[in-house]
């Protein structure tokens, strides 16, 4: 097992792998920004070491201060967390180069996974169901528009780099493709520095449904089922729930079997997410990600599984602790990402909370840094609080959030506490009949 482990990252998450590792008695080295040194990763730490000034770039991305700090606390492995560096090849490949075990996949995994085209081949090859599209990069108008007759539109135009809806545009018909083909090009350019797109054909409804994955390197490969992730405003996840309601126990199963199966194929180590689109009873591939995800805790809650505490004993060489048919589901899981932002304009909300109550109760987990005079920093992203809750089944789940909502306090900032009060009083909520277009096709337009 690790001497010592370097937690490259911040907020809730850096917070999580510090408890994982205490846990296991690993000491841990915290690294930070000037604007986190008051943060509560950084006051639990074993260690702390400051990295840079508040901006990212000269901090939480800045590579050969993160691996200083490893090297001149004694730390033998880089846990990099979520977001950041995390899914950063390069990243990856130079913390095994001095020497240190990455925790996390391999590089070429990461490297692999990261490119939207080579995602897919990767996929094909892996036997994951595919949305139809292009089978790699298109360069041109003219390729886009041949290639679009066999596709059928509506077609999505896509970034083949990065992430969070940008890059992605919609063609309705041929009239429409040279100005998506354009403009996904352009804003792939200027978010990305990479132009490269591909086309696949959209689907107007879908949900959006992961399934949590995790592999060891003596070949085993197991599922942790899937998470419900459609409650989604500009491709950003709100509401996150396990299981699904919209799938079948058969349906649960055989996409779970069909991600284990092509995780082991891959040769793939660690935690890992495939992610798929579901419309009208069939699957498709979008992506996977290489990384821990912000909604784990709801697949903790109903399989019992510490996915951090596996992610490390992975990386250290070990075998999975348990095998697929050690999986039991349980209940029913939420989970309710709090930002600091206007419920309404979602501004963000950056300042000092005055007054800080967490939820509590039976079946109510909060990961958080928020404490009674913390000064939210305006550097980062704005989630500020995941509240998660378990219960029997679906309606126990909804019941306790409400109450757990209720009790909630951060003041006298403004957060989405409120936004996550008013979804559950929608019935779409209440039935779990709901695609990735609702939040914002349905909801808003109704909740003025």
């Amino acid at each position: 097992m690790f001497k010592k482990i370097l937690i490259a990252n911040r907020g809730d998450v850096a917070l999580r792998v510090l408890r994982a590792c205490k846990e296991m008695g690993i000491p841990t080295v915290v690294v930070h920004s000037t604007a986190d040194a008051e943060s509560m990763p950084v006051r639990l730490a074993d260690e702390s070491v400051c990295i840079g000034p508040p901006a990212a770039t000269n901090s939480y991305l800045n590579i050969p201060n993160l691996i200083s700090a490893a090297a001149v606390t004694g730390c033998d492995a880089v846990h990099p967390g979520v977001g950041f560096l995390a899914e950063n090849a390069d990243f990856a490949k130079i913390v095994k180069a001095h020497g240190l075990t990455f925790i996390g996949p391999e590089p070429e995994h990461i490297q692999q996974m990261g490119d939207k085209v080579q995602a897919k081949i990767t996929a094909a090859v892996a036997g994951l169901p595919l949305v139809p599209g292009s089978p790699g990069a298109v360069a041109t108008l003219d390729e886009a528009a041949k290639l679009a007759k066999d596709i059928g539109f509506p077609l999505l135009v896509k970034a083949a780099s990065g992430g969070g809806g940008r890059g992605m545009k919609v063609a309705a018909s041929a009239d429409d493709l040279a100005e998506a083909f354009s403009s996904a090009r352009s804003e792939a350019k200027a978010a990305f520095g990479d132009d490269t797109v591909y086309l696949e054909r959209y689907l107007d409804n879908p949900r959006h449904i992961e399934v949590q994955v995790i592999a060891d390197k003596y070949g085993n490969a197991v599922h942790l089922g899937e998470r419900e992730c459609s409650v989604q405003r500009r491709h950003q996840k709100l509401f996150e729930e396990a299981p699904s309601p919209a799938l079948s126990e058969e349906e649960r199963s055989n996409i779970g079997d069909i991600a284990a199966k092509a995780t082991k194929q891959m040769g793939y180590l660690g935690v890992g997410t495939m992610e798929f689109l579901y419309q009208d009873g069939a699957f498709f591939f979008i992506e996977m990600n290489t990384r821990l995800q912000v909604e784990h805790p709801i697949t903790e809650a109903i399989t019992g599984v510490d996915l951090v505490r596996e992610q490390i004993r992975i990386a250290s060489g070990k075998k999975l602790s348990f095998t697929q048919k050690d999986i039991k589901f349980n209940g029913h899981a939420i989970e309710c990402r709090i930002n600091a932002e206007h419920p309404e304009t979602f501004v963000p909300t950056p300042g000092t909370v005055e007054f800080y109550h967490a939820a509590g109760g039976s079946g109510v987990r909060v990961d958080t840094i928020l404490y009674s005079g913390y000064k939210i920093p305006p550097y980062y992203d704005s989630l500020i609080a995941k509240l998660i809750v378990h219960g029997r089944d679906r309606d126990h789940a909804l019941a306790r959030l409400r109450l757990a909502l209720d009790e909630f306090v951060v003041e006298p900032i403004p957060t989405t506490l409120e936004l996550h009060k008013r979804l559950l009083d929608a019935p779409a909520i209440q039935t779990g009949d709901y695609s990735i277009k609702w939040l914002e096709q349905s909801f808003f337009d109704t909740d003025k």
